[in-house]
């Protein structure tokens, strides 16, 4: 109707043209940080090949990689299935470690400085990163435990970074208009994704070490802006919290000509004490949604994690075409949060649109896994896919936590946002963690079957 689209476009208006634009453009962060993280997905062929002698012997390339004897004496594994398979545990590794410090981080969020704890872990991954990929080859060192324990370590400092994001988004954006807001905000994952699929396919052709290079240069990079240049919270500069006031007034112009930022006339009033994990934990509506999310994400980050690998393997295209055509995936993810979101917003209700979405999406499943060999009809299938997935799993994520962590049930007496956060996203992260070690199995039509049923 023409009023809702009225309103819409005065979200846009104070989207662009106040200091939520500011914070907006703090979301680059996570688009970063994304990024970094799927560069690891989009150099599995080079990299689990640069771990197998064997590999290069099968493809004739040995001397233009490296010399035979550096194969020989610095080899991990036998053959291409064992390198999988570590691939697989890595995945595992990395997300069950994400999961146990997004509990954490969710409460260090909610009781430290917001900006102190996001540059932290941003800066923190990219070294990481950069010794894990980068470091390693260049001295040519590898070493299965040295592995694991920097993915430990990944996992736990990015960890830091979602609670994070979404709390300040969360301070700075009201409930109306939370769906339509949030998702298109959640988009900077699909973005970096994407982001990280076009940097590590442009310089693939050095060597997968430089694919970690460039991402981790620019994520720490980004952990720095953010150092010194974010602004956590309205109050910071003396404004209410748009959790006590509407997005838009209704004395607002249409056209935004009018819009001004509201300034508070009394002193600041102290900062709400931060919620125990537990009782966050018991709040409405967490539980069901934590769960919700634990299957709906392995749906996901199977997607994430393997998507690539799956497109090289199973319809024999070259890694870098792989990487770019899985990011069509991540498009639909994009429209498939925003158009979501804005229904949600419009109905009143978050759970009939995600319902809906995720039973068609058990047939796009399905019909993704008799896919033929060819690009174009592959990209349609992906977006199609992309949107009734990915669409969902932003809402989950960003929309629905911030509404769990800003709910009447707090009072507006206690801080919760940031550890709702953490709970929901640590808990989809565990039931991630689950699928991946089974990487074996997604070139075959039970894999994406069951796929299909968790969603």
């Amino acid at each position: 109707c023409k009023s809702c689209m009225c309103y819409y476009k005065q979200i846009l208006c104070v989207f662009f043209q106040s200091h939520h634009w500011l914070v907006e453009r703090k979301k680059n962060s996570y688009v970063l940080l994304h990024s970094s993280r799927k560069t690891f997905s989009n150099v599995k062929v080079s990299i689990s090949a640069q771990w197998t002698p064997s590999a290069f012997q099968q493809n004739g390339s040995t001397s233009s990689l490296s010399p035979g004897e550096t194969w020989e004496e610095n080899k991990l594994f036998a053959d291409m299935g064992e390198a999988t398979l570590f691939l697989g545990a890595l995945d595992s590794i990395f997300l069950f470690s994400y999961a146990v410090g997004l509990y954490i981080s969710g409460v260090i969020g909610d009781r430290f400085n917001l900006r102190y704890v996001l540059s932290f872990g941003l800066c923190g991954s990219a070294v990481t990163e950069f010794v894990f990929g980068t470091l390693t080859e260049w001295l040519q060192f590898y070493n299965v435990y040295f592995y694991c324990f920097l993915w430990v370590i990944n996992g736990l400092l990015q960890s830091t970074v979602w609670p994070c994001v979404v709390a300040i988004m969360g301070n700075w954006f009201g409930k109306s208009g939370r769906g339509f807001v949030f998702g298109l905000w959640s988009a900077c994952a699909s973005v970096g994704n994407i982001l990280g699929a076009f940097l590590a396919s442009s310089v693939l052709k050095y060597g997968y070490e430089y694919a970690f290079l460039v991402t981790s240069v620019v994520q720490f990079a980004g952990g720095v802006v953010v150092f010194f240049g974010l602004l956590t919270s309205p109050k910071e500069i003396g404004e209410d919290t748009d959790s006590q006031r509407p997005l838009i007034s209704d004395d607002e112009d249409e056209l935004c000509d009018e819009y001004s930022i509201q300034q508070r006339d009394e002193e600041p009033e102290p900062q709400p004490k931060a919620i125990g994990f537990l009782q966050a934990f018991c709040l409405p509506g967490v539980i069901p949604y934590s769960l919700a999310y634990a299957c709906l994400k392995l749906v996901n980050y199977s997607f994430f994690f393997w998507l690539p690998f799956y497109l090289s393997k199973n319809f024999g295209w070259k890694e870098v075409q792989a990487d770019r055509l899985s990011v069509w995936y991540d498009v639909g993810g994009i429209v498939g949060g925003t158009v979501q979101g804005l229904i949600s917003d419009l109905l009143g209700k978050r759970a009939p649109v995600l319902a809906i979405s995720l039973l068609l999406a058990m047939g796009a499943l399905v019909g993704y896994s008799h896919s033929p060999n060819n690009q174009l009809v592959n990209g349609a299938l992906l977006a199609t896919t992309g949107f009734l997935i990915g669409g969902p799993s932003n809402m989950i994520s960003s929309a629905i936590s911030a509404d769990l962590g800003r709910q009447e049930a707090l009072q507006n007496s206690q801080e919760a946002l940031a550890t709702v956060t953490g709970i929901v996203d640590g808990t989809g992260s565990i039931g991630a963690a689950g699928g991946q070690s089974n990487a074996e199995g997604i070139k075959s039509s039970p894999y994406f079957i069951l796929l299909s049923f968790s969603n």
